[in-house]
């Protein structure tokens, strides 16, 4: 039977900082993405109810894959 490794305290550090920078990634991420939905909608390309929209049309495609799941 194969034994499972414990982690040390230095791996739960590293752990700890890896999980920081992704959450600083996603904070990035979120901010760019919204500022550009932002400027498109003040520039009148497009609208907030048409962004909205699609994003609901979006997260029930995601909700729902169009496959069955295994």
């Amino acid at each position: 039977m194969e034994r499972t490794r414990s982690l040390t305290a230095m791996d739960e550090v590293h752990m700890a900082a890896k999980l920081a920078d992704l959450k600083e990634e996603h904070y990035r991420n979120t901010l760019a993405l919204s500022t550009i939905i932002e400027l498109l909608i003040d520039k009148g390309i497009l609208t907030r109810e048409e962004v909205e929209r699609k994003a609901i049309e979006l997260d029930s495609f995601m909700a729902h894959p169009p496959y069955p799941m295994v």
